[in-house]
This record gives structure tokens, C-alpha cells and sequence, in this order.
């Protein structure tokens, strides 16, 4: 009579025993990279190496599973999976499971995702939202400098992930390298290791899509640019912990890449790994490189989408001629692009950048009679510019945009495919709104 009940509860423990050692491997994630209407991408971090896949099943039809074709974690890579869903069909919903070495991994928040809907020809683009953000900076004190932690507000993940917004795009400084990480794999992977396992990090990177570029700090050391002797290995560990749907042009290393959400074109730009010296004043002076220049002056003329996304580290409009501006260094190449979008009659040009470690929004009305913006965001958890507002002059401000302490946006694209408009708010760390702006279909700000 005991030995009939005591093998269930015998397998029972071991299983809940071996289960719970699969947790203990688990690093970080799991993490959502791009969506699209037939595939998505998971991610994850273990502590060694181990076999991770995901299960995954529409949420009107539960009883009929998909798993993920399984991805064995290595050190070379920093033991991270990039595992595609590719079972899937456009507008459904998902929930998926984490699995290690053939056992589930549950968390203690929703892990779900929404592929992108067929609605062309059918109906009108549905509403979505976009979280962005720059210069996350998580301390660790053995190997940050002495004194007042540079880091701090880590809830303000908490507040963003309050938001449920679709996706979010990460503009650059995501982490920070430090002396002991910039000139190493080593370092590099340790970093990011680090810094991705962030608790309050966590909900957000399982229920929204993220895609991102870098800027100086998660590249190299502060204000690198192409010179970097180490920018190969950098982007081999930045290609590691992201899931962009590409990772540079066709021919190209670098960051760039470019996807489409609903009805809006995203421009994800590299103004790291072409970059020429700051202060080289005999070279051929470029922030891009002339290959990812051109191809985003072509692809911008080319874009039928009602409002044109372009990330890229460093501001683009302001006229504060300092700091690592667009317009400090590479004037030219800056007004070039300007001057072409007012050629070509581009319209529902929107920059989001960073880097300045305070936020503002920026609009001038071309010579075309198009209003072009400039969304900076900074910063997520470093250390904010006190008093940025009245430190810093920039004719194209927006008065009342202007934030200077830890801050995200999000931006809301709404209405019918004909008359599209996108509502920008900025929210402080704790989720409190400080602005809110509506850019109309004539590209005007709504009064």
C-alpha cells in the first residue's frame, strides 16, 4: 500500500527537483527580438552550456503545441539562443514557455507575444505603440569609479513595462563598457551578461518586441568612432544579445537595419562604425559611412509610409553647437540629409535620439513646407544633465519639452491609414507623465 503511493510522489519531487535546476540555469530573458506576420524571435541567456527551445501556442487554439527548433548555448557566444517561431500566422496572439534541456522554465510574469496583422487591402492600420529610451547605465560596484553610483531608478523598467507598449526601440548606451570590458570578449560579454540580468528588466523584455542600435558606450570607449580597433568584436557581442532582423547593410558590418510595424518604416542607424575622428579636421568628414548615407537618402525617398522613423545615436536638429550633436562635427553631411528630404518632399520624418542624458523635442517646417522632429530621450538610469534646459540653447526646442532626470517616451500611432497621427508622451521613472505632444496628419502639432 505505501510503495503504490510512493513512486508518484517519488517522481513527482524529481521532477520538480530537476526542473528547478534547469531554472537555476537560466541567466536572463527570456527576451522578444523582431515580430513580423509569419515568425518571431525568442532569445535567452543561460549559465552554461544547455539546450534551450520554446513552446509556444496560439491562445484561441491552446491544445495544439509548436516548439521552436532547439539551440544549444556555447561560451563563444556568451551562452546566449536566438530560437524563431516560425508557426505561426499574422494577427494571432501567442503564449510561449521557456525550455531547458527539454524542461520548462516558468516565470512569474505574462510571456506572450502579437504577430503582426494582414490589414493591407482589408481594413485600416491598427493602433500600436513604441517604447524608446537611451543610456541605461547598471551599476557595479567593484568595477565602476568611486564615489556616487552613476546608475539608479532601475524601476523605471517596472513603469515602461506598465505601459504594455508593442515594441520598444533602444537608442544607444544601452550598457555602459567599462575599463575592464572595453579591449576583451571577455569584458564585452560580461557586460552585457550583467546588465541584461537586471531583475526589473525582466517582464519588459518578455512581453515586447525589442530592437535597438548603439551609440559610444555599448560600442567602446566614450566618443569612439570607426578608428576602434575593437568595433568587430563589439559588434559581434552586440549581434549576440539583440534580435534586430538584420545587422547591417547587404555587403556591411555595423548596426544598421531597417523593419516595417503596421503602416510606420523604422530606420535603425550606425553612427559608430563609419564614423571618422571628432576633432580630424583633414579627413573626409562622415557620420554614417557614404554607403549607409546614400542607402538612407534612397530608402527614405522610396518610403510610402505615412510617418518615417529614423534612430541614430546622436541629435540630429538641435542648434547647440557642442557635445556630440550631428550638426558639431559633420555640419555637411547633416545638412545634406536635411536638404534632401526637403528635395525629395519627404514627409512624417521622425528622429529619436539620445545620448544627451536629458530629453527634448525639436520641430523646424522646411522650405517644402514639411515639419521635420527631433525626439531626444536620455536618460533611462544614468546620470541625468541637472538644469539642461537653461545649460543648453537650441533654437528648434519645443518649450516644455525639456526633462532632466530619468524619463522614457512612448509613441502612439493611431487612426485610419489616410490620415495617420502619432501622440508622443514622456514619462518620468516612476511612470508619471511630464509631456504630451500629438503630431497631426499635416505633420502639425495639434494645439
Amino acid at each position: 500500500m505505501h510503495n503504490r503511493f510512493f513512486l508518484p510522489i517519488f517522481l513527482f519531487l524529481l521532477l520538480s527537483v530537476f526542473a528547478r535546476s534547469q531554472e537555476s540555469l537560466l541567466q536572463s530573458g527570456p527576451m522578444l527580438g523582431y515580430i513580423d506576420m509569419k515568425e518571431a524571435l525568442l532569445w535567452a541567456q543561460t549559465q552554461d552550456a544547455a539546450t534551450v527551445d520554446f513552446e509556444y501556442w496560439d491562445l484561441d487554439n491552446p491544445d495544439v503545441r509548436y516548439t521552436t527548433d532547439a539551440v544549444q548555448t556555447a561560451k563563444a557566444s556568451g551562452f546566449t539562443a536566438k530560437c524563431i517561431a516560425d508557426r505561426v500566422e499574422p494577427g494571432h496572439r501567442y503564449a510561449y514557455t521557456l525550455r531547458i534541456n527539454g524542461q520548462p522554465v516558468p516565470r512569474p510574469y505574462p510571456t506572450e507575444f502579437q504577430t503582426q496583422p494582414l490589414w493591407q487591402w482589408r481594413t485600416d492600420p491598427p493602433p500600436f505603440s513604441v517604447a524608446t529610451g537611451s543610456c541605461a547605465y547598471i551599476n557595479e560596484p567593484e568595477y565602476d569609479r568611486p564615489g556616487k553610483p552613476y546608475g539608479s531608478d532601475y524601476h523605471i523598467f517596472t513603469a515602461m513595462h506598465a505601459q504594455r507598449p508593442d515594441l520598444m526601440v533602444w537608442l544607444g548606451d544601452n550598457t555602459y563598457y567599462r575599463e575592464p570590458d572595453w579591449t576583451t570578449r571577455t569584458g564585452m560579454f560580461h557586460r552585457y551578461t550583467h546588465d541584461r540580468s537586471l531583475p526589473e528588466l525582466q517582464p519588459l523584455l518578455a512581453s515586447t518586441h525589442q530592437y535597438a542600435i548603439w551609440d559610444d558606450h555599448d560600442y567602446g570607449p566614450n566618443d569612439s568612432d570607426g578608428t576602434w580597433v575593437h568595433k568587430e568584436t563589439a559588434w559581434e557581442v552586440f549581434r549576440a544579445f539583440w534580435g534586430n532582423p538584420t545587422y547591417g547593410l547587404p555587403g556591411q558590418k555595423g548596426c544598421t537595419t531597417w523593419f516595417k510595424y503596421m503602416d510606420v518604416d523604422f530606420f535603425l542607424l550606425d553612427n559608430r562604425y563609419f564614423r571618422t575622428p571628432n576633432y580630424c579636421t583633414s579627413c573626409d568628414r562622415t557620420l554614417l559611412g557614404h554607403t549607409q548615407f546614400d542607402w538612407l537618402k534612397a530608402a527614405l525617398a522610396a518610403s510610402r509610409a505615412p510617418f518615417k522613423i529614423i534612430a541614430v545615436g546622436n541629435q540630429v536638429l538641435t542648434t547647440n553647437n557642442a557635445d556630440e550633436t550631428y550638426a558639431h562635427y559633420f555640419r555637411a553631411e547633416r545638412d545634406s540629409l536635411l536638404a534632401h528630404i526637403e528635395r525629395e518632399n519627404i514627409r512624417g520624418v521622425i528622429f529619436l535620439t539620445g545620448d544627451r542624458h536629458f530629453t527634448e523635442l525639436s520641430t523646424y517646417k522646411n522650405a517644402a513646407g514639411n515639419w521635420v522632429y527631433d525626439l531626444t530621450t536620455s536618460s533611462l538610469t544614468a546620470g541625468s544633465y541637472a538644469k539642461a534646459g537653461e545649460r543648453t540653447t537650441n533654437d528648434y526646442r519645443i518649450e516644455g519639452t525639456v526633462v532632466d532626470q530619468h524619463n522614457f517616451s512612448i509613441l502612439r500611432f493611431s487612426g485610419p491609414r489616410t490620415s495617420r497621427q502619432v501622440t508622443i508622451t514622456n514619462y518620468d521613472a516612476d511612470g508619471k507623465e511630464r509631456w504630451s505632444k500629438t503630431i497631426l496628419p499635416n505633420g502639425e502639432l495639434e494645439k
